[in-house]
């Protein structure tokens, strides 16, 4: 079938199971050939091909609500929505989003990119459809990694005690982004091995009441029987205990099963559970057989072999920097312990596990939780480092100030992916966290400029005994620099002077030193003297520096690739405020007060004009030329 012609789902309710896995087939080749170029999740969605296809047959978007949950799943369901001939942009600047994203389609509804939203989002429209008397279907598709989350069990709380009408698909593939754990994944389990029990109890009914005379009375008499009966048919009964009815499980790439099953749902009174088993990577043998989901977010590959395309010696990742330094400390110290919200393998923590594996605890997707269990363990004396990306540890915030730095707790946070991430675009971008945590009491704030300053300072972080500390880092590879073999503890607050100059001052950070750097070269040759300072902590700042510059009245520019409200830039403003100075020149750079979509990381700066060449535009309107000033 010619994917490229497709406008709308409605095709789809006249095909039959065979052409609907013929169409399957077709969908899955138009992934893997589409995404060996652009990158992206891959394995999500060839798990979810046939899922996708019967949803859509079953249900009329958009008429009927689609919740996507984490939604990088949602690629099937942008190709069935006319979106197929703008794969060639996925991802990419200006192009297709790699989440749903409402200005792109009426069929996406909600926008996500963080896990575990969908119900609750799906609970505030049941409720505003009940208010307003329509009549439609409410369908959220989460998997069994985003059922962990707190806020998805919350809801699952709420739509079960409220009864409202909201049919939950579980894509039980049972693997996230990092094998899931918990509870829960282990009584999801059990259920995938108890068979089905609805459709019996259901059958059972019909047959009592076929019997004459007696049939009611027999009905009654068993409905005992009967809720009895799930409990040994369905071990635990998770879900009927919160007041869902479940079905399931349900083979998620046989159509039949599907189809009975989604129909069944549909007509169902309350909220239902539709419990489907799919494979990640159905269809491509290279992702079916990845049983570290590697998969789960992919560069371009090759597609007959899998082969990832990656450059040749590149520089050794940011997280796996930290990460080995990490391990070197925790040979030397009994007390660290590494925290992750399931992204052992984001966050390049294998090697760690490896060789302390009752020191390395993965949560599951649980920000809150992680950043508490991380308090709980620094009030006995233990030193936990907790491995979270920038836009993750937005989840956690509450906990961040209550539980760790009310307390004055000695947690360090290893804040990955700092900065602008590039293709996945919004959602993703770590661009809040200083601005969030300046304002938070007893938080030290720092960030590397390469890989060896990196590891002096995950050093100093786990050296410290006296409360919370951040190191954040971005994404990708460092610079490929040589390392010191002895580490050393670096002056809480000190920053350091790169590059001497006496026209102006550049107080910049990690990824835009080398822009403040180039910027500093070229003024150079124009005979303008440049300052570049490497102001590696954010907060507490080297103030001892700052008075001299202030009291020197040198025009200041500060760079951040993070958002300028609340910002490094701010605290400078500040700073000057709380001790009477006056600045005669002083501007910012960095993230403007809007969220910033995918796209490369150049491309994003050149958007937001983060560039040298704006760099050496701001400081040439700052510095007066020197004919001027004589």
């Amino acid at each position: 079938m010619d994917l490229y012609k497709v406008k709308d789902p409605s095709f789809l309710k006249e095909m039959s199971s065979s052409q609907l896995e013929e169409l399957a087939k077709d969908v899955s080749k138009f992934l893997i050939e589409n995404l060996s170029t652009t990158g992206g999740h891959l394995g999500a969605n060839l798990g979810v091909v046939e899922l996708t296809l019967a949803l859509h047959k079953v249900f009329k978007s958009p008429d009927d609500r689609f919740l996507f949950d984490v939604g990088h799943q949602s690629y099937i369901h942008k190709i069935l929505t006319g979106r197929a001939g703008q794969f060639d942009t996925l991802r990419k600047y200006q192009g297709l989003c790699g989440f749903p994203k409402r200005n792109e389609s009426e069929h996406d509804i909600w926008e996500t990119g963080h896990s575990s939203t969908s119900l609750s989002a799906a609970m505030g429209m049941a409720i505003a459809r009940d208010l307003k008397n329509e009549d439609h279907s409410i369908v959220p598709i989460i998997g069994d990694g985003a059922l962990t989350g707190g806020m998805a069990l919350e809801a699952l709380n709420h739509i079960g005690h409220e009864k409202k009408n909201v049919t939950v698909i579980l894509n039980d593939n049972e693997m996230s982004i990092a094998k899931n754990v918990g509870a829960l994944h282990g009584a999801l389990g059990r259920m995938r091995s108890a068979g089905k029990y609805n459709r019996a109890k259901d059958d059972l009914e019909w047959l009592l009441k076929k019997i004459p005379a007696v049939g009611g009375k027999l009905a009654q008499a068993a409905e005992r029987l009967k809720d009895s009966m799930k409990y040994f048919v369905v071990p635990g009964m998770f879900f009927e205990e919160l007041g869902f009815t479940y079905y399931g499980p349900v083979d998620g790439h046989d159509f039949n099963d599907l189809f009975e099953n989604l129909n069944y749902a549909k007509k169902t009174n309350g909220p239902v559970i539709v419990h489907v088993m799919t494979q990640k990577g159905k269809g491509y043998h290279p992702a079916e057989s990845d049983k570290k989901d590697k998969w789960h977010g992919v560069g371009p590959y090759k597609i007959e072999s899998g082969e990832k395309i990656k450059p040749v010696d590149a520089p050794p990742a940011w997280s796996s920097v930290i990460s080995e330094t990490l391990r070197k400390e925790a040979r030397k110290d009994k007390r660290i312990v590494a925290i992750t919200p399931a992204m052992i393998l984001g966050s390049k923590l294998e090697k760690f596990g490896e060789e302390f594996p009752d020191r390395l605890f993965d949560v599951g997707i649980a920000e809150q939780h992680a950043t508490t269990v991380s308090a709980g363990l620094a009030t006995q004396g233990m030193k936990p480092f907790l491995a979270i990306y920038s836009t993750f540890l937005q989840r956690g915030y509450d906990q961040v100030i209550h539980d760790v730095a009310r307390q004055n707790l000695n947690v360090v946070f290893g804040i990955d992916r700092a900065g602008l991430v590039g293709a996945d675009g919004e959602t993703h971008q770590g661009v809040f966290d200083i601005a969030f945590l300046r304002s938070v009491p007893n938080m030290i704030i720092s960030m590397p400029k390469d890989e060896n300053e990196a590891q002096h300072l995950v050093h100093t972080a786990m050296t410290y005994d006296d409360g919370p500390f951040a190191v954040r880092y971005p994404r990708g590879n460092g610079k490929g620099i040589s390392m010191d073999e002895e580490l050393d503890s670096l002056p809480i607050g000190s920053w350091e002077v790169i590059e001497e100059g006496s026209d102006g001052v550049i107080l910049t950070f990690g990824t835009t030193i080398d822009m403040a750097l180039q910027a500093s070269k070229q003024m150079k040759q124009e005979g303008k003297s440049i300052r570049v300072v490497n102001a590696r902590f954010l907060k507490p700042m080297d103030e001892a520096m700052l008075h001299d510059i202030m009291k020197e009245q040198l025009p200041i520019l500060t760079i951040e690739e993070a958002v300028l409200s609340g910002g490094f830039g701010s605290s400078v403003l500040e700073f000057a405020e709380e001790h009477n100075y006056t600045l005669q020149y002083m501007k910012r750079m960095g993230i403007p007060d809007r969220f910033i979509e995918h796209g490369s990381v150049p491309e994003l700066w050149e958007e937001i004009g983060l560039t040298t060449e704006s760099v050496i535009q701001n400081l040439k309107e700052m510095i007066p030329d020197k004919q001027q000033r004589a």
